[in-house]
């Protein structure tokens, strides 16, 4: 029994009627659906069923329609003995077992399914015992096959069958009208169901409807009136409390939102001032990979968003290694403000914080620390003893102090200052800061890690590269190697001038595919060898040969690594290279290309063009042959070799390339080094996208009288003519002095000639900066250095000549070899 008050009125509540007019209107709701799912739940189940019976009566027309075929094929065949009727007979039987069973699969029923197997088997016997008998005698002739007895036998056995099809399609079909009847009787239920559902739940949503409106629309309107003043941001707005207890509590808790709002406000907005802060510096910090122009982004990011002023200090190194834990000396390299004369420290000071500062404080525990009032702190002031008085003469007052962290690595301290016109840091902003010092570490040691790994690669490549280009008399060289630009950082291109035999020089540009310090070590391997195949003195041609051959071998050795380590890796080297040897002697420039572009030839009339010939594979294709080009150069022509870094662009084709360079080496130029400058900042941007390599070559020419060459008959009495015209000449040069040691040396070699080689002989003595003695013969047979026993009469021609000159090999011609040695000048 209700107890009643006084005065009040103890009907039910707003709230409580409502649960009760929604509970029933879900019930109701809830069981007509429930008997609409019971009715759709039949509906599905039957046309399920429908739709294997359909399924079943399909197969065994397709079953009864495979057992026409047995009979029809081996009836024709028997008749006619042709073996086309024997077709569809053979595709019967083949297809028999699959739609046997399927046949068996789509029985709808236990007795059906043994109605089944009992069919199954009686045409898998009729195969066996009848069709294929029949089938067999009538190929061998047996003429039995015909007679009245075996086709009564065989229509008896095809009744029988055709009788349990029937009675299976009857049975099936039967199924097949019940389920649809039952199917109907589902639908009619359910649609009986459905509309006197919605009957019911239409008179009842009217019913709560017209409840709806005059026991909660009329007062929620007024609410909602006083929410729009709410929601156009009059937060004076008050709602009265009077009226029905529902909309009472519905005023006190406007009125209590609205001062929640009141205060939520300005927390909303200090929120998205602080989100607003990490974002730009999110988007804004670390737009390069330069550790100073970082920090300074740090800063312009902060101020005057969240600090008046603020300084980056990193712990020393500022670049390479990231410093060691322990470390205490910090270096400024940001500082800014909302005044550009602050009074801070400069940046590039350094020093080692006291432990009772602040600066201290955050790196030993990794935590931000705030002094939220300057003037009564004294421990911040043993950071900048010489700063403080003039920082707080400029009014700063409070200070936050955050360490940077990244990577599990303490990179350094991000300090925030505020001067008189802003309100001191709270606590709640000492979070804010160790987050923005946080974003600003990783940014920083981004730029320090690129920085350290950039530089050891680029002092890698340069290290690979030739530090000094030697002296030879054959060409003048300027060369340029222009690291990429992109974050891969350097690459595998190279170049090399090579001194060889005779006074000739060997030019060699070469390309390593990809970027980083796998190219820069493949081309430092591929340099390497080309130096030592170059050694051996080796055509062009040949010397390609060797290096592609090595290049293969590289690339199965890197798979295999690659493998054991990861089976998934796939190692790739490839290399392109241009192998070029130049003889003063006779200005004549033999080249060949494995995949490089071909040089360009800057004439001493100024006209400029790219050589033509033929092109080899690149370097780790294997199998294909490299062809040699020969040039005949004037003196002081100058031969352009370059990787395709400097030609390939985005913008246009390697043909445009290719014509701009020529434009640009047709440009006048003092000397080759002026020269190489023009073509680099004619051709590259700013930042270009591949490395590039450069290496310009003026050719020069020994002049005849620099140059004795004679035919020397394969006769032992010839020696001693030798050794006059040696000395003959070497007094007509003025080096006499040399007479001595030039005349045994040319002696012993055209002894081993006339002795060991074959004709023609050929004798010749070359005046440069070294004195070269050659002596050709028709013999391919190289001579080795050997030690003659004391008991032995010759054997140590070569030991002497060794022993007597600089420097002495051989090298194989087209038609034979040349030993040479070198020897000093007189003087030099």
């Amino acid at each position: 029994m209700r107890r009643q008050v006084p005065g009040k009125d103890l009907r039910w509540g707003l709230t409580r009627l409502t649960a009760v007019a929604s509970g029933l209107l879900a019930l109701l709701i809830g069981l007509i659906f429930g008997f609409m799912l019971w009715a759709i739940n039949g509906m599905r189940d039957s046309a399920d069923a429908r739709k294997e019976t359909r399924m079943g009566v399909v197969e065994t027309e397709r079953f009864e329609q495979l057992l026409a075929n047995l009979e029809t094929g081996q009836r024709g065949f028997v008749i006619t003995k042709q073996d086309v009727f024997l077709q569809p007979w053979r595709a019967a039987l083949k297809a028999f077992p699959t739609q046997s069973r399927e046949f068996q699969e789509h029985a709808t029923s236990p007795g059906q399914k043994r109605l089944a197997e009992k069919i199954t088997r009686g045409v898998d016997s009729y195969i066996r015992t009848y069709s294929i008998p029949l089938v067999s005698a009538a190929q061998r002739g047996d003429p039995n096959v015909s007679s009245l007895l075996t086709t009564a036998r065989g229509k008896r056995l095809a009744d029988v069958l055709r009788a349990d099809f029937t009675h299976y399609m009857t049975t099936e079909r039967q199924l097949l009208d019940e389920r649809t009847d039952t199917a109907t009787s589902n639908a009619d239920r359910a649609v009986i169901a459905a509309s006197a559902g919605l009957g019911a739940s239409i008179l009842l949503i009217v019913a709560f409807a017209v409840y709806q409106s005059r026991a909660i629309v009329r007062p929620a309107r007024k609410a909602a009136a006083v929410a729009k003043q709410i929601a156009d941001g009059d937060l004076s707005v008050r709602m009265e409390t009077t009226g029905p207890a529902e909309i009472g509590a519905l005023g006190a808790s406007f009125n209590t939102m609205v001062r929640s709002l009141q205060e939520s406000r300005g927390r909303t907005e200090a929120a998205r001032r602080r989100l607003r802060l990490l974002y730009n510096t999110s988007v804004s910090v670390g737009t390069t990979l330069d550790v100073e122009q970082t920090a300074r982004e740090l800063v312009q990011v902060v101020v005057p968003q969240f600090a008046d002023f603020a300084t980056v200090d990193l712990l020393t190194p500022v670049h390479g290694e990231v410093p060691q834990a322990g470390a205490g000396e910090l270096q400024r390299i940001a500082v800014g403000g909302i005044r550009e004369n602050h009074p801070f420290r400069p940046v590039g000071t350094r020093r080692t914080p006291p432990p009772t500062t602040l600066y201290a404080r955050s790196l030993s525990t990794r935590l931000g620390h705030i002094e939220a009032d300057l003037r009564t702190s004294t421990s911040w002031r043993a950071g900048d003893p010489e700063y403080a008085e003039r920082i707080l003469d400029e009014g700063v007052h409070s200070l936050i102090s955050a360490p940077m962290l990244s990577r599990g690595d303490t990179m350094g301290v991000l300090s925030f200052w505020r001067s008189r016109q802003d309100e001191p840091f709270d606590e709640e902003d000492v979070s804010l800061a160790e987050e923005l010092a946080a974003k600003g570490a990783v940014a920083i040691d981004n730029a320090r890690r690129y920085t350290r790994e950039r530089s050891t690669a680029l002092t890698l490549q340069r290290s690979l590269l030739p530090q000094r280009l030697p002296e030879q008399a054959a060409v003048e060289v300027a060369s340029r190697y222009l690291p990429t630009g992109e974050l891969g950082g350097v690459g595998g291109d190279w170049f090399d001038v090579i001194p060889l035999s005779g006074t000739r020089v060997a030019l060699v540009v070469g390309d390593v595919v990809g970027h980083g310090l796998h190219a820069a070590a493949a081309m430092g391997r591929l340099r390497t060898a080309v130096r030592t195949l170059a050694d051996v003195d080796l055509p062009p041609d040949e010397l390609l040969t060797h290096l592609d051959d090595l290049v293969i071998r590289l690339a199965d050795g890197e798979q295999y690594s690659a493998e054991l380590h990861d089976p998934a890796a796939v190692a790739d080297l490839g290399a392109t290279c241009l192998y070029a040897v130049y003889d003063p002697v006779s200005r004549r420039c033999t080249l060949a290309t494995a995949g490089h572009p071909l040089p360009v030839v800057i004439t001493p009339d100024g006209s400029v063009a790219p050589v033509t010939g033929h092109i080899g594979p690149p370097l780790g294709i294997g199998g294909l042959p490299f062809e040699t080009t020969e040039l005949e150069l004037e003196p002081s022509s100058v031969l352009a070799l370059y990787t395709d870094g400097l030609i390939e662009s985005r913008e246009h084709d390697i043909d445009r390339g290719i014509a701009e360079l020529c434009r640009a080496l047709a440009r006048p130029a003092a000397t080759l080094e002026e020269a190489c400058d023009i073509v680099t900042g004619a051709l590259l941007p700013e930042r270009p996208a591949d490395d590039v390599a450069l290496l310009l070559a003026r050719t020069r020419a020994l002049s005849p009288d620099q140059v004795a060459t004679w035919d020397i008959p394969a006769d032992p009495s010839e020696v001693e003519r030798a050794r006059r015209l040696v000395v003959e000449q070497l007094d007509a040069w003025g080096l006499a002095e040399a007479a001595f040691i030039t005349e045994l040396v040319a002696s012993e070699l055209v002894t081993n000639a006339v002795r060991h080689g074959a004709p023609p002989i050929r004798l010749r003595i070359i005046r440069d900066r070294t004195l070269i003695c050659e002596v050709s013969d028709g013999s391919s047979t190289a001579p080795h250095l050997r030690r003659a026993r004391e008991t032995d009469e010759g054997g140590r021609g070569l030991l002497l000549v060794a022993g007597l000159t600089l420097s002495w090999g051989t090298r194989q011609t087209t038609t034979g070899k040349t030993i040479w040695c070198e020897q000093p000048l007189p003087g030099y």
